[in-house]
């Protein structure tokens, strides 16, 4: 198993409930997070920036 800190940008969505969605299933396609907080938010482009640690499978 292999850690991984990652940063990703996600469109905002309209309840924190779908973001929380949105965040988790762009994390998977990384691997399995461990923890994810989001960092910064920009409101004019209607972005968030979250910085996450995942794991991977050694192959």
């Amino acid at each position: 198993m292999t850690t991984h800190f990652i940063t990703a940008e996600i469109d905002l969505q309209e309840t924190p409930t779908e973001l929380q969605k949105a965040i988790e299933a762009e994390l998977k396609k990384q691997g399995e997070p461990l923890r994810w907080a989001v960092t910064s938010v920009d409101a004019e482009q209607e972005k968030a920036t979250v910085e996450a640690v995942v794991t991977t499978a050694n192959a």
